[in-house]
């Protein structure tokens, strides 16, 4: 259906891909995988609008593919009063009704022949879409996303996650060849995530999807595309065995790439003493002895270990605060309340301590994002913040924080730091290269977006951070580096995520939404209540225990402890097998 072949792109500041290669054929549910800000989505753009971009290499489409599309930065539209069952199937509606239209026409017009050719036209595409079963396939993907009981509701009413679903679904009801998202798992929560995987197992086409969620890719896609460091490899199989086959080859290229170095350095010293001796000696066999080695030296160079899946990037993260908080208590709501068209929270009362790590949880629309922009502002009767507090926020709606039109540099200007050198140090450790530093905001990947917001909230030196999904967008490893940073911030943080292996691994306790209030709930119970209402126990232990397996094979090969990494291989791979 598609095929891409040595690829090659630039970006004025900044190179994407470098003779990419890859293909996309019948059957294929393929997971598009790699760094935030790697060239994931401007590869799309290309695949979807070619004629606009100026690449190397070849791309070809089969003429007649029809593709789908879901962003990752999709808004829901306020103004418009269709209903759900009426937006997924309004292509359908569309030519349901251009039919009846014709047909009508033709019961007073002379002009029958060009009339019938129309509606055999339309006729035509309306088959082509399966038209004569459309409202039952939508009922029947709704069902499948447990989102029925919305049929009849106004999409203006939708929350962002169910509206998200919702477009995925008018994708799949529109039987393109080739469906391809963007992120669609972002700000999802648990329940509408397995609703998510629900619905990419059961569609039959030809799907392309960018996703970092760990979940998803465990139990979605039988073929894996990664783009790193401008290059591509492409896996038929699934997430977890390419994971592992990519660990194993970094075990065993690091540990060539050593042998290699050493070889390397020895031959430094042996060419240093050949020319020593050369230029001492004037019998042409020392010239020849010594051209012979640097050939040797040159062979060894461009053999030398070249891993671009193996040595990726992540940002440094680091959290710290300038003063503590003195007292016990960080914040205090009382009796809170609040209303839109409808109450969204009554009389709510919590308190934060000053070293707590907290997850704020609760399904889409319940208020989390609207309770934390209340307690960044601090202007609510009901919220009460001790008065040594030094709040930093993230927001999931980048733009409330990030001047978009502000380059990079021109963000952090009023941060604090005295001059741009300090500022280019200081963004170098979060992966923005010096080519970027004058790049607009606007321009940045979502995921490179958060990482800026992060590297914002840092600067601030904050005691206490408000986080509202500090990981969408963010890649498997960008991710674990934020998990180590918060695990090792002395503040407090309330945190709204979605994501469950960042919750039970940073965090104390959960403050979890349910009928328009809030209670506090243990770790303990918050795993129980997730493994008997949404994921499997068994999958999402052996996930745990497979991650802490890994980062210790990480720390082996950081101290070059070769054996430890190959024992430490042999027990994930158990791991593995169980998954």
């Amino acid at each position: 259906m598609i095929k891409i072949d040595n690829l090659s792109y630039s970006f004025p500041q900044k190179d994407l891909f470098n003779k990419i290669s890859f293909t996309l054929e019948e059957g294929q549910h393929c997971a598009f995988i790699g760094r935030s800000g790697s060239g994931k989505s401007t590869l799309v753009n290309i695949i979807m609008d070619p004629e606009k971009y100026m690449f190397d290499g070849k791309l070809e489409i089969d003429p007649n593919c029809r593709i789908g599309y879901v962003s990752q930065f999709s808004q829901l539209d306020k103004t418009k009063e269709n209903t759900v069952f009426e937006y997924i199937g309004e292509e359908f509606i569309k030519l349901q009704n251009e039919i009846a239209s014709i047909c009508t026409e033709m019961e007073t017009s002379s002009d029958i022949d060009s009339l019938l050719d129309k509606y055999q036209k339309s006729l035509n595409t309306f088959d082509a879409i399966g038209g004569d079963q459309f409202e039952s396939k939508i009922n029947k993907k709704l069902n499948l996303a447990n989102l029925i009981k919305l049929e009849d509701q106004n999409v203006s009413a939708l929350s962002g996650g169910e509206f998200k679903l919702i477009q995925v679904i008018k994708e799949m009801i529109n039987s393109p060849d080739l469906i391809i998202m963007d992120e669609p798992e972002v700000f999802l929560d648990f329940e509408n995530l397995k609703s998510l995987r629900n619905l990419i197992n059961s569609h039959k086409g030809i799907m392309l999807v960018i996703t970092h969620n760990r979940y998803l890719l465990n139990h979605c896609f039988n073929k894996i595309v990664h783009l790193e460091n401008m290059e591509l490899q492409e896996f038929d199989g699934r997430y977890i065995d390419y994971d592992f086959t990519l660990l194993q080859s970094k075990i065993e290229l690091q540990e060539l790439a050593i042998a290699d170095n050493v070889e390397i350095k020895r031959n430094d010293i042996l060419i240093d003493k050949l020319r020593f001796i050369a230029t001492n000696n004037s019998e042409s066999s020392k010239g020849r002895s010594l051209k012979a080695r640097v050939k040797i030296q040159e062979r060894l160079e461009a053999r030398k270990i070249k891993a671009p899946f193996v040595d990726i990037e992540h940002p440094n993260f680091s959290f710290v605060s300038e003063n503590e908080i003195q007292e016990t208590i960080a914040l205090k709501v009382n009796d809170y309340s609040i209303a839109f068209d409808e109450m969204l929270l009554k009389n709510v009362n919590f308190e934060i301590k000053a070293t707590d790590k907290v997850a704020l949880i609760g399904s889409n629309g319940t208020g989390k994002t609207t309770l934390l922009r209340e307690i960044f502002k601090n202007n609510h009767d009901s919220i009460e913040l001790n008065k040594d507090v030094k709040m930093a926020y993230l927001s999931q709606l980048q733009g409330e924080i990030l001047n978009e039109s502000n380059t990079i540099l021109e963000e952090f200007i009023d941060l604090g730091f005295k001059t741009s050198t300090e500022i280019r140090l200081y963004i170098a450790d979060y992966g923005f290269d010096e080519e970027l530093i004058n790049q607009k905001i606007g321009t940045l990947s979502g995921g490179e977006k958060n990482i800026l917001q992060l590297a914002k909230v840092s600067a601030i030196k904050a005691n206490f951070l408000l986080l509202d999904e500090p990981t969408s967008h963010l890649d498997t490893y960008t991710q674990i580096a934020l998990e180590k940073a918060i695990e090792n911030y002395k503040g407090a943080i309330l945190m709204i995520s979605h994501d469950f292996y960042s919750i039970v691994n940073c965090m104390d306790y959960v403050l979890i939404i349910e009928d328009k209030t809030i209670r506090k709930m243990s770790m303990r119970k918050f795993r129980k209540m997730i493994y008997a209402s949404h994921f499997d126990r068994d999958y999402l232990e052996i996930e745990q225990k497979k991650k802490s397996v890994e980062m210790k094979i990480a720390l082996a090969l950081k101290n070059t402890d070769y054996e430890l990494a190959k024992v430490l291989s042999t027990e994930l791979e158990s791991l593995i097998q169980l998954l």
